[in-house]
């Protein structure tokens, strides 16, 4: 809060306000609306440093890689019309994926609101369905409190996007500028109060559990959970398997962490998830991808539920015991009432199931019998070079199931990828983000060839703002994904999914970033080498087989029982 009154135009309250809610960075492109906000900017470079994306949907996927690995709200702004539309695909991935971002975007001036006038677009209409919250100001002295509202409650709570738009009249209107940052609004409540009894119950039923199973989602690293979460399974000796989202809340190779949950998960996390007697879901939504068809999914199993928001409980999967409130908070109470156990038969069954992945799946991925490299061993292979610290971000398919099944993430938030909207195109501008919020540590960028086109664009930011990014393109010169869909359902019949790709080192090379290609198994190691020592960006592409399917795999209507390991 200041301290002090100040008359100041609307567009100054603007950047007053985001550096008063200690924001440092924002990620934006300038257009006629939101002007006298950039003009504004101009004056506090010192303070709020302002990054030109190449496309709107750049600086809502760098907002996020920003926000996801620095726990921080990320920012981003556009002008109005195709400016403001653009940001709408990276809205919908953070809304899905609970990323906190204040998005600010320019309006028309008020009195043409509604007149269909020149780069005119109902933002607020059209982002509705996919913010957390939204508002349109018109008038300079709402400003401040908008985006005081903005802040708390993208980040309270369940997080999420907001969007702040703002007339171009507001912008240039005077106000007397005193900001206050909001700490409550009334009916919002953004983390239930955990209700004791509950917690009794729930450990009542672990403690009598023959075979406990836990899975955990991204509500552990929202939550900054990463003690609390650790000394519960520690102390109740429980396997624990994890949703995309909430990779590196616990290290891979943790004893009691048995592995990834889904459609391309490991194969006893989805097995087994029909033979224990006690699910533990702690901040996640059990959504699609990790059922599979709900009719067969755990109806063995009491099910104790430990969520934040209360929507999410009994949606998709009826609960025997909900658990209200912020993990930290109830993993904490319950860890203090837990039996301290063991579960030596229950995790062996695990580690089977395991190993009969590794000798059908693994083989085949790790240690190919062909001349044709596989997306296993090159990502195995930048895992166990790259440091404990090193921050991974994926695009969205093949190569994304790859690497969060093959990669040793041992560090905590080091996991950014696109989860429940699957937006392709989301990783080379959320590595941005990630790089510019942590620069201290290593940004890998994994990403599939076809994904890598969507915003190539954005290596000119990487370019003009020097920043270290590592980028690692697995190219099979198709839409992989979609591809292993047309062959095992569709009788190989590959529409529209072969890509013709251009040249990749020269485009990279253009961008004064430097660039190399392999396509032999006998190169690849010392260009990993290379890739990763390299001083500055790096773009590094790997031909890998063009038809190899990502196994196991657990089809589309069936049950989690029915995955497939081939």
């Amino acid at each position: 809060m200041t301290n002090k009154t100040t008359k100041i135009s609307g567009s100054e309250a603007v950047v007053k306000s985001l550096i008063a809610e200690s924001v440092s960075t924002v990620f934006g492109y300038p257009g006629g609306a939101i002007m006298p906000v950039y003009d504004a900017l101009y004056d506090y470079q010192e303070k709020l440093k302002h990054i030109l994306v190449r496309h709107e949907q750049g600086a809502t996927h760098a907002a996020q890689g920003y926000a996801r690995v620095s726990g921080k709200v990320g920012v981003c702004i556009a002008t109005s019309g195709p400016g403001a539309t653009n940001l709408i695909t990276g809205i919908a991935d953070a809304q899905i994926d609970s990323t906190p971002m204040v998005c600010i975007t320019g309006q028309v001036n008020s009195h043409l609101l509604g007149t269909d006038a020149f780069q005119e677009t109902d933002v607020v209409g059209i982002s509705m369905p996919v913010t957390k919250w939204n508002v349109q100001v018109t008038k300079a002295e709402d400003i401040a409190p908008a985006i005081a509202k903005a802040f708390y409650i993208a980040k309270s709570g369940r997080p999420g996007p907001v969007l702040v738009d703002i007339t171009k009249d507001a912008q240039f209107g005077e106000v007397d500028f005193n900001y206050v940052k909001c700490t409550l609004i009334s009916s919002y409540v953004p983390a239930p109060k955990v209700d004791v009894k509950k917690i009794i119950e729930a450990a009542d039923l672990i403690n009598t559990a023959k075979r406990p199973y836990i899975l955990f989602g991204q509500g552990v690293l929202l939550a900054e959970a990463k003690k609390e979460f650790k000394a519960f399974i520690e102390k109740s000796g429980i396997p624990a398997a994890w949703t995309i989202m909430g990779l590196s809340a616990l290290e891979t190779d943790h004893p009691l962490n048995v592995g990834m949950l889904g459609m391309h998960g490991n194969y006893g996390p989805n097995l087994l998830t029909n033979e224990c007697d006690v699910l533990i879901a702690i901040g996640m939504r059990f959504d699609d991808r990790v059922t599979g068809d709900l009719s067969g999914y755990a109806k063995q199993a009491k099910v104790i539920h430990l969520e934040i928001d209360p929507a999410e409980i009994n949606k998709n999967v009826q609960t025997e015991i909900a658990v209200l409130g912020n993990c930290k908070e109830s993993l904490q109470l319950l860890t203090e009432v837990v039996s301290p156990s063991t579960h030596p038969e229950w995790l062996a069954k695990f580690n089977a199931c395991k190993q009969k992945e590794l000798e059908t799946v693994g083989e085949n991925e790790l240690t190919p019998s062909t001349d044709v490299m596989s997306m296993g061993e090159v990502i195995k292979l930048v895992s166990d070079k790259s440091t404990d610290d090193t921050i991974v971000v994926t695009d969205v398919g093949q190569h994304q199931m790859v690497t969060q099944r093959f990669y040793n993430y041992k560090s905590w938030r080091t996991n950014v990828t696109s989860g429940g909207l699957g937006t392709m195109g989301f990783c080379l501008p959320a590595a941005f983000g990630a790089k510019i919020a942590k620069p201290n540590q290593q940004v890998v960028a994994v990403i599939g060839d076809g994904g890598f086109q969507m915003t190539i664009q954005e290596l000119g930011t990487i370019f003009q703002t020097k920043a270290d990014i590592k980028i690692l393109i697995l190219n099979n010169e198709f839409l992989g994904m979609v591809r292993q869909w047309q062959q095992l359902f569709f009788d190989k019949r590959y529409s529209s999914t072969e890509m013709v790709n251009p040249d990749f080192q020269t485009i990279a090379k253009g961008y004064h970033i430097e660039a190399n290609k392999v396509e032999k198994r006998e190169d690849l190691a010392n260009a990993v080498e290379l890739f990763l020592n390299h001083k500055g960006s790096y773009l590094l592409e790997v031909m890998v087989g063009k038809e190899n399917n990502v196994f196991p795999m657990v089809e589309t209507g069936a049950s989690v029982s029915e995955i497939r390991l081939s």
